[in-house]
């Protein structure tokens, strides 16, 4: 009840807004209780997040084992629970589109959708029905095209299943790491770092480490969360999405074991974690990221005092972070409240990003498996190869342009040859591929459909050009490592 009346009491202030939480004051046992509950509530987030654990003998995070197991549990049946979901979802959206009311909510849910996306829920409910009857009924075989292992039997099995409990799983535990104050500490501790070299908040950085922890949804999901909160303006939001929301550790080894380079594990994944973080140093840079306006969700402008007054090193940066961290936990919403909150924003985002996911991720890899589009683009890339030295240009410049379709493609082109590759054309297409990280079959997808503030056409350009800065970045890393 006293956590009720204090936060009446500082109802006017936005307090998202770092220097209105600072202006909350406690008394100590207040604080103390706040501090208690943010250090409770982060610790379950940290281990469910980012703590790598071995269950079975596998390796991974608790999130991880978490969804996979309801994946593991409900087997076909979960399939098919998804396979009805994209379809009426396909069917409606029709309807919400085109003939509902605007102020109705099949009218507000579909009516910022662009014409296109009608029509790409419908490709994705044919992919996932089709593919659905292929996996469970004996009688029935799909046509190659829909189902194999390069088109609909990698994005539906692998990525749009996972991603229907990714969502739902992430949301119910994201309250204990958005809600209680750890974001908060990270904030004003990373921000003298964060600010300067990436022109976004500290906080940017637990999007970056849920990224390489868990998984690129996640991170994408938790940005679109803290823009719709304030916490994040319009620039910084496109910004963190385009260059944070990177490759798990989990893919990160099935990539780099699929092209052969198992033993360089470690040289392979913290190169292209640095080269990544070059890239970005320079996208945020320039158009389209550049050009985005620093306004946050509800209109408020932000102001220059909000960028630079926190962004550097001073004694008290982290007793700033600990008091900002035991305030917000303790005027936080009841735990329940927080995740019934969280988890009506992903149950709302989850019917779209899965059908478009088996849209756009499919049709993505049909165009690559089974025409010369990206064989063409790729010859654009072999003079470039050549000036730098990289070996077996010719045959590895296809792999480039393909990772907008889906960033495991690069790899899976070079699969077969493996042994007749050069080591270090392996290692050029495998960190290229892990650090484009915007491609169609999943993180463009996720942005569009959580409606972050970044538009197609900006997703296409920042892909091509992480890539153009990556390109000789990656070649000098190949030389120097092998």
């Amino acid at each position: 009840m006293v956590e009720n009346a204090i936060r009446e009491q500082y109802q006017e202030l936005d307090l998202n807004e770092p220097s209105n939480i600072d202006k909350v004051q406690l008394s100590k046992e207040q604080f103390a209780s706040g501090l208690l509950k943010s250090i409770l509530f982060t610790a379950i987030a940290i281990f469910v997040f980012f703590v790598p654990i071995t269950v079975g003998g596998e390796s991974g995070v608790a999130f991880g084992f978490i969804y996979n197991f309801f994946i593991d549990v409900l087997g076909d049946v979960g399939l098919w629970l998804i396979t009805i979901l994209i379809t009426v979802n396909a069917v409606v959206s029709f309807y919400g589109k085109f003939v509902a009311a605007p102020d109705s909510k099949l009218g507000e849910y579909y009516g910022h959708d662009s014409v296109f996306h009608p029509i790409f829920y419908s490709l994705g409910a044919v992919f996932t029905v089709v593919y659905s009857l292929h996996a469970t009924v004996a009688s029935f075989t799909g046509p190659e095209w829909i189902v194999g292992p390069g088109t609909g039997g990698t994005v539906i099995p692998a990525i749009v299943v996972g991603v229907a409990w990714i969502i739902p799983v992430g949301a119910f535990f994201m309250p204990f790491l958005l809600s209680y104050g750890g974001i908060d500490f990270i904030g004003a501790v990373l921000e003298p770092i964060m600010r300067p070299i990436f022109k976004v908040p500290g906080k940017s950085a637990v999007d970056a480490i849920s990224s390489f922890v868990s998984s690129s949804s996640m991170a994408v999901i938790i940005t679109s969360r803290l823009y719709r909160t304030n916490n994040y303006t319009k620039r910084e939001a496109s910004v963190i999405a385009t260059c944070f929301s990177a490759v798990s550790v989990g893919f990160a080894v099935l990539v780099i074991g699929t092209a052969g380079l198992g033993d360089h594990f470690l040289k392979v994944y913290f190169s292209s974690f640095i080269a990544a973080f070059l890239i970005s140093i320079v996208l945020v840079r320039i158009p389209p990221l550049s050009r985005k306006p620093d306004v946050y969700h509800n209109g408020r402008l932000q102001t220059e005092e909000d960028r630079v007054s926190e962004a550097k090193f001073e004694l008290g940066i982290f007793k700033r972070g600990i008091e900002r961290a035991a305030k917000r936990a303790y005027l936080a919403e009841p735990l329940s409240k927080e995740i019934i909150s969280c988890l009506k924003d992903g149950y709302s985002v989850l019917p779209k990003v899965l059908t478009l996911l088996a849209g756009v991720g499919t049709s993505g890899l049909i165009i690559a498996e089974y025409t010369p589009l990206f064989e063409y683009l790729g010859m654009v890339f072999t003079p470039l190869l050549n000036l730098l030295q990289v070996p077996n240009a010719v045959e590895i410049a296809p792999s480039i342009p393909v990772g907008i379709a889906e960033m495991f493609l690069p790899v899976l082109l070079i699969a077969d040859k493996v042994e007749v590759l050069d080591i270090g054309a392996r290692y050029f297409v495998t960190a290229l591929s892990m650090v484009q990280i915007i491609f169609f079959s999943e993180t463009i997808v996720v942005m569009i459909a959580t409606r972050l503030p970044i538009k197609l056409w900006e997703l296409v350009t920042c892909f091509f050009l992480r890539t153009l800065i990556a390109i000789p970045i990656i070649a000098l890393m190949m030389h120097m490592l092998f």
